[in-house]
């Protein structure tokens, strides 16, 4: 039987690839789709220690997701395009004011399984100086399908605060007030609502959690009933060390101010922590250091580790009542997967 002189060239161009391949492997190189984390990337000498075994890069690496994330974009992008198809399914949220300025507004997703139904009220992240409400619907449907509202806020970005952290955390905490005061004209049940905040959102979910409620707004000291942070930060000290203090303007105030970890005896609810094992080791340390002193301080904690998961691809399991996010917002809230 003949065979093709294009058969014969095919085979053999197989033949090489799959000996490359294997020679890549024994050889310890990389293999499709394989990458390296950072430190492997390049040989490199090691500079003065900054903070903790880090120095200079390793720590600015630390605090800038792309490094350990290369396929971010392709991630923040898939939650813009779920979202829209969010919407499409389920219709356009409520869009309501909590403040004068024009970025002082919320999302509103109503379920319509029950009335007077739990509210779980998200914070976007975005290093602080990105991200937009309607890009975080995604999420949306788990809930309302589930029997609750979901919520999403909108923010001042870092950048047009002049640097400062405190006007982010004055507006999520006056937008969370608000969702209190206000849940009866939505359907919601002001005495189950719910917090929920995404790498720089978890920071400023947890600045939420160590709220003077009473003292600030009027308002029980409970008004958070139970809170899930994912992939947050919890003390500004290593991060104001880090390439992020070109953009943030921390004072010692304000370190102080907004580092939730710092404050536990405020914190009186349950918190749910989260982060995935292919995040960057700060966004690690940050997480299981947050539980354990929650822990030794006697305040209800709960820490999950999302394996395989980079810090943009463990958020989009809150988009899924059985993923590792959303299965445990929904029992934090006591309601069960639709």
């Amino acid at each position: 039987m003949k065979t093709s002189a294009g058969f014969i060239r095919a085979q053999l161009n197989r033949r090489m690839l799959l000996n490359a391949t294997a020679a890549g492997i024994a050889a310890g190189g990389k293999v499709f789709g394989q990458q390296s984390a950072p430190s492997q990337q390049t040989s490199r000498v090691k500079g003065p220690l900054v903070w903790l075994d880090l120095d200079q890069k390793e720590l600015d690496d630390a605090y800038t997701q792309s490094a350990y994330a290369p396929n971010q974009r392709q991630i923040t992008n898939r939650y813009a395009a779920n979202s829209d198809l969010t919407r499409q399914r389920i219709g356009p949220p409520r869009r309501f004011a909590y403040g004068p300025t024009p970025i002082e507004g919320l999302d509103v997703y109503p379920t319509t399984r029950r009335t007077n139904a739990p509210i779980l009220v998200y914070v976007h992240g975005g290093a602080w100086r990105n991200g937009l409400a309607k890009d975080y619907a995604f999420p949306a449907e788990v809930f309302t399908r589930a029997g609750a509202h979901y919520v999403a806020l909108d923010f001042i970005n870092v950048d047009d605060a002049g640097g400062s952290l405190e006007p982010m955390a004055d507006q999520v905490r006056r937008a969370v007030a608000w969702v209190y005061r206000n849940a009866a004209s939505f359907g919601g049940d002001s005495n189950r609502l719910y917090l929920a905040g995404h790498s720089s959102g978890a920071h400023l979910a947890g600045v939420v959690l160590v709220t003077d409620w009473q003292k600030e707004f009027k308002l029980p000291p409970d008004v958070v009933k139970a809170a899930l942070c994912c992939s947050g930060i919890y003390d500004l000290k290593p991060v104001r060390l880090s390439v992020r203090s070109s953009y943030v303007k921390f004072t010692d105030e304000s370190e102080q101010a907004l580092s939730p970890q710092r404050h536990l005896a405020k914190i009186a609810c349950p918190v749910t922590l989260a982060f995935g094992t292919l995040e960057t080791p700060e966004f690690q340390r940050q997480t299981r250091d947050f539980a354990s002193a929650l822990k030794a301080a006697g305040r209800p904690e709960q820490l999950l580790v999302g394996d395989g998961y980079n810090h943009f691809e463990i958020m989009e399991t809150l988009g899924n009542p059985y993923g590792l996010l959303g299965r445990a917002a929904l029992e934090l809230m006591n309601l069960a997967p639709v």
